[in-house]
């Protein structure tokens, strides 16, 4: 008996250490989206802080010149252009773009995100990250 509750616990723990690897691997997983839209400058709030394209910070954000570039090449006023980022740790960028630039939390009818001088035009950049599931839900 004392040989079958052995081999009980010992397959339990075998389950529970492959399935939290599983979790842990799905979890660094994940996507994060870039949005970036044009805005008039009369909509620019006046607590957020405009920051021209050729600033670096906006190089240590990968996908974030090509998420602005995006808008202003399809001149996005009505909606969000997008640049879908999937990759280990992509909710990092999330954090990058509230973290290293000067980041607007807007009120009402404000847009949320960072204010961007693009040649004659100004462009929110913003960015949200989800997780990603690589297995099947059964």
């Amino acid at each position: 008996m004392a040989l079958s509750v052995l081999a009980v616990g010992t397959a339990a723990v075998a389950g529970y250490v492959l399935s939290s690897s599983r979790s842990a691997d799905s979890a660094a997983r994940s996507k994060a989206n870039l949005g970036a839209r044009i805005v008039h400058p009369s909509s620019v709030p006046a607590g957020a802080t405009v920051v021209d394209i050729s600033s670096r910070r906006l190089d240590d954000i990968p996908g974030a010149r090509r998420a602005l570039a995006r808008a202003v090449r399809h001149d996005a006023h009505e909606e969000w252009e997008h640049v879908t980022l999937e990759r280990d740790g992509a909710w990092s960028i999330v954090d990058a773009v509230r973290e290293s630039l000067p980041y607007y939390e807007g009120t009402g009818g404000e847009y949320n995100g960072v204010y961007v001088q693009y040649d004659n035009r100004i462009v929110v950049l913003d960015a949200i990250g989800w997780a990603h599931l690589e297995e099947p839900l059964q």
